[in-house]
Order: structure tokens, then C-alpha cells, then sequence
């Protein structure tokens, strides 16, 4: 039976991550890993709960925006659960401004959003903690005297009690929601507390994660993971003293983000893998794990039949999750006009999951009706490819030619915006790891 358009349509919204612990999410979930170099997650999984359960660990999780990452943490989440943890997952970007990021705010952040899940928990020793964040609160508070008349929403930023027990979740989430929305005060917080990040840090395991993790042991729970989503998006423009900001955060204040008490996880903006600080930054951490495109073509060139079989079934799920996978592929001429042209959508996405939902819903959009056509597509494709090749400088299509050659980049700056600009791919396929030109671009350009 051919399915509601309205309901493919919203089936296939980029935006959206996969919560693999929902039903229907679930059923629209493929399994990439066969054709992605191996299953991180399990790997990042086995770390936490096999090799080092009660040791803290940090892992860093990298990958082209877009490709996948938050679908995969959030079932690492529930596989998590399942092993007996208390996992806070956040995406970040709705904590922090990523424009602007100190590693006060991020150390703040993931202790708001522990005690937020932990609110049931008493915690009654936060003597340390409890002063720091009053001191901060009475240094933010003097400065919004000032902006009230500006901003009449604005209120004092405090830290509240019930009873005789300190409310962290409220008192930080406070400073922190203040914060993001004014840079003024985000300078005055960390010019109060970054002299302070190591009395911050030894406060937040000693008076929160410490306790945290002992009352939930006594529960029956493994222990405690936070999974950071969205760092990868940070902005690399330069702070004040001229350090771009994902290698500030990184590298120079990495040692901080890793000392947190428990399980961590965050993701690390793909462009670092590329930059000079690479070696230093594994010297903080281990090795990231990068989730690499899924591959449409084979480093010979040929198309990758693995890859294209999982891309096909992405697809068709969305529109028949109730199926399986032969009945999904009977049924494609109840969607599209032939089969070639739903190979047309996977092949020219260069296996980028949001760019090729993003191709599809645009596409839906514009037909709104079944079954869809290869003209449309095609000019859904154009219209895109004008969109991506108009801010390409002769120099990067100079650097594009040679990806195309080479099938590699190096740690030169510009490789690295063509990563960041989703220009070039990377994959990993029986081992190796390879780049190529987005499709998008090699199709426009004379490469």
C-alpha cells in the first residue's frame, strides 16, 4: 500500500536524530557499521562497561556534521542503560554558545546536566561548590544591575535551597542559562573562574560525581556516563589571543575536560584530525573514533554494493518501516519512478545521511505526490550544486583536484575548511582510509 506523502515527508526530516530506544525510530535505524570500518559504538560501549567499568574514561567521537553521530550516541545511550549505567546525554550547543566557549562553560554545563538527572539524589556536602558558585552568582548578579533596564526579562542569577540541602541542578542551570545569553557575562564568569578551573573541577567530582556515583552503586547501577553531543560544531574563529577555538578547547584545556570523575564522551570537531595540534591533542586523548561516510563507490571507483544496499534501505524504511527488506525493495515503484533514480539520490549524497534526507525532503516538497521523478530530483540536485560550488575559491578547487587524485589531504589549513565545508568525504573501507570529492562538487567542477 502506497504510504501518505505528509508522512514520508516528515519521516524524512534531516534534522532529527534516531532515539533508537523509541519504536518507531527503531524501525527506521540501519545498522552501517559493515560498511563504516566496524562498530564504534560497540567498541566505545565494551570500553565503559567490559574493560573499565569503575574507572572514569573519556572518548572522543568525531565525523562529518551530519553524518550520523547523534543517531549513534543516543543508541549508545540505550545500550548503555541496558548495562545497568545512568547515562546523561545533552547536545551541547543548547547549554553553551559555540561561538564562544571557555572551558568553564563547558565543565558547568555537563554538572548542571548531571545534577539536573540526579534531582532525586541528596546531596548534602557541596561546601566548596555551593561557595563558588555563590561568589559567581554575586559577580554575575553585580553586573546585571546594570543591563536589567536593557533586558527587563533578565533576572538575578542565584543558587536556591530545599531545605537544608544546596540545589545544584537550579543554581548552576541558572548561571549557566544567564550566561549564554549575554557575552558580557560569559567574560565576567570566566574571568571569576577560570583562575579557579582546578578548585571547579576537584569541587564537581569531590561534591557531585564522587557522590553521585556511590548512591548510585548502592541503587544497583554500574556507574555514571556523560555523553557530550554537538562540541563538534564549535566554531573555530580566534579568541582573543589568537588560538583558534576548537584547538583552545582541545588541546590547550583538554586536560580538564578529561579529569570529570566519570564516563565521557564528546565530540570533537572532524577539522582537528587535520590541524598541527593533531599530536598533541592524542597525547591528552586517546585516538578518536571517527564515523566515516557511508561508502557509495569503492576506492577503484566502482560502486560499493554494500554501502549502496544500506543507503536504498534507509530510504525505503522511512517510507515502509513495517516491512522487510525485500518487500521495501518491491515496493519501490509505489515511491519512485524507477529504481535508478532512487540510486541517483544515494549515489550523489556520497553516502552523507542528512545530506541525502535533506536532497529527499526537498525533493518531496516539491512533488507531493508519489511516485516521485528523476526530473525533479535532478533539478533538486542543480539547484544545490549552485548553492555549494558559488563560495569555492580557485585555490580550493586546486586543493579539490588533488583529493581527487591522491584520494588523501594533509594538515594544511585549507584542507581543513574543505572538510569543514562537507566539500571532501572520508571513508574507510577493508581497513583503509580514504577521501574523495562530495559528489555534489565533482559533478559541478572540472576536477
Amino acid at each position: 500500500m502506497t504510504p501518505d506523502i505528509r508522512d514520508f515527508y516528515r519521516a524524512t526530516k534531516p534534522d532529527r536524530a534516531l532515539v533508537c530506544a523509541d519504536p518507531q525510530d527503531r524501525k527506521y535505524y540501519i545498522d552501517f557499521s559493515t560498511v563504516r570500518g566496524g562498530e564504534i559504538i560497540d567498541k566505545l560501549k565494551t570500553k565503559i562497561t567490559f574493560f573499565e567499568p569503575d574507572s572514569p574514561t573519556c572518548a572522543l567521537f568525531t565525523g562529518h556534521i551530519g553524518c550520523g553521530k547523534s543517531t549513534e550516541l543516543l543508541r549508545l545511550k540505550m545500550e548503555l542503560e541496558k548495562a545497568g549505567f545512568h547515562v546523561v546525554y545533552f547536545a551541547s550547543s543548547e547549554d553553551l554558545e559555540l561561538t564562544d566557549v571557555d572551558i568553564v562553560d563547558v565543565l558547568l554545563a555537563i554538572a548542571s546536566r548531571i545534577s539536573q538527572s540526579l534531582e532525586t539524589i541528596q546531596l548534602t556536602k557541596t561546601s566548596k561548590l555551593k561557595d563558588l558558585l555563590q561568589e559567581a552568582s554575586r559577580v554575575l548578579n553585580a553586573d546585571i544591575q546594570g543591563i536589567k533596564a536593557k533586558i527587563p526579562k533578565i533576572g538575578d542569577v542565584g543558587t536556591s535551597r530545599q531545605g537544608d540541602n544546596f540545589t545544584l541542578s537550579l543554581g548552576i542551570g541558572e548561571i549557566t542559562a544567564k550566561v549564554k545569553q549575554d557575552s558580557s557575562l560569559r567574560q565576567k564568569l570566566n574571568q571569576f573562574l577560570g583562575p579557579q578551573k582546578q578548585q571547579l573541577l576537584d569541587a564537581i567530582n569531590q561534591e557531585l560525581i564522587e557522590p553521585a556515583i556511590n548512591e548510585l552503586k548502592a541503587q544497583g547501577k554500574q556507574g555514571l556516563v556523560a555523553i557530550v553531543d554537538n562540541l563538534d560544531r564549535l566554531d573555530n574563529s580566534p579568541k582573543p589571543w589568537g588560538k583558534p577555538q576548537q584547538e583552545y578547547l582541545f588541546v590547550d584545556q583538554g586536560e580538564y575536560l578529561s579529569k570529570l570523575n566519570c564516563h565521557l564522551v564528546y565530540t570533537l570537531p572532524l577539522a582537528l584530525k587535520f590541524s598541527n595540534s593533531y599530536g598533541m591533542l592524542t597525547q591528552r586523548f586517546e585516538d578518536p573514533k571517527v564515523l566515516p561516510m557511508v561508502p557509495v563507490r569503492s576506492q577503484d571507483g566502482k560502486e560499493h554494493q554494500g554501502g549502496m544496499a544500506l543507503l536504498r534501505q534507509m530510504v525505503l524504511a522511512r517510507a515502509f518501516p513495517d516491512l522487510d527488506e525485500q518487500q521495501r525493495l518491491d515496493a519501490i515503484p509505489l515511491i519512485f519512478d524507477s529504481p535508478d533514480t532512487l540510486d541517483r539520490l544515494c549515489q550523489i549524497s556520497g553516502g552523507h545521511v542528512r545530506d541525502l534526507l535533506k536532497l529527499l525532503n526537498t525533493w518531496i516538497m516539491e512533488e507531493m505526490k508519489f511516485p516521485l521523478h528523476r526530473q525533479t530530483l535532478e533539478k533538486v540536485i542543480q539547484s544545490c550544486k549552485q548553492d555549494m560550488t558559488m563560495p569555492i575559491s580557485d585555490q580550493e578547487w586546486e586543493l579539490l583536484r588533488q583529493v581527487k587524485v591522491r584520494q588523501k589531504v594533509n594538515d594544511d589549513n585549507g584542507y581543513q575548511q574543505l572538510i569543514r565545508s562537507r566539500f571532501v568525504f572520508e571513508y574507510r573501507d577493508d581497513g583503509q582510509v580514504w577521501f574523495d570529492v562530495n559528489p555534489m562538487i565533482a559533478e559541478a567542477g572540472v576536477l
